[in-house]
């Protein structure tokens, strides 16, 4: 592993069903200084190896969570991730420790997509609520290890996209992996 590179965390339990996602990573694969760690083609019995993902973390500068965006939230296994890799006095400092993380100065960047088009998020939409306040765990994730927070980039209504808008969004993700890995990207 170089020792700066982008780490996309790829986490689509289903990605033969999805277009967008297949592209988005295979993009990711294809960018330079990228490294794609497909969790559920690593992990498909959940049994993450903690140590190994803290070795991949220790020198990305961007850490990319790539993922379908499923009742309201991350695919259990990014969950399962977070769980054994985001170990207290390691990811997060506690007591006196509490400015020490191996992830300060980092940057966090959701990357996922939704079913349900951006007229779903709203008080008058299917969701009732703005698409940004299902993101306060991701936030508060960032927040808490020291990570800087990129404006995520979002997909609506995936499963509606033609071949053009895919690879458009492609493009977009693209030049997002290619930016400096600081919070002020702009998503989509």
């Amino acid at each position: 592993m170089p020792d700066h590179y982008t780490l996309v965390l790829h986490a689509h339990p289903a990605p033969h069903r999805s277009p967008l996602h297949r592209q988005l990573a295979d993009v990711a694969r294809a960018t330079p200084g990228v490294h794609v760690q497909d969790l559920y083609e690593t992990y498909p019995d959940f049994d993450v190896d903690g140590e190994r993902e803290r070795a991949l973390l220790h020198a990305a500068q961007l850490i990319v969570f790539l993922h379908p965006f499923r009742w309201y939230g991350m695919p259990s296994l990014m969950k399962e991730w977070m769980e054994v890799v985001l170990l207290p006095g390691w990811a997060y400092g506690t007591g006196q420790g509490a400015r020490q993380s191996a992830l300060r100065g980092k940057t966090l960047w959701l990357a996922t997509s939704t079913g349900s088009g951006p007229e779903a998020y709203g008080p008058a939409g299917l969701h009732g609520r703005p698409f940004a306040d299902f993101l306060a765990p991701y936030e508060q994730t960032a927040a808490l290890c020291g990570m800087a927070w990129r404006a995520p980039f979002v997909v609506h209504g995936a499963a509606a996209l033609d071949p053009d808008a895919i690879a458009a969004h492609a493009a977009t993700f693209r030049r997002g992996l290619a930016a400096p890995a600081t919070g002020g990207a702009d998503g989509t």
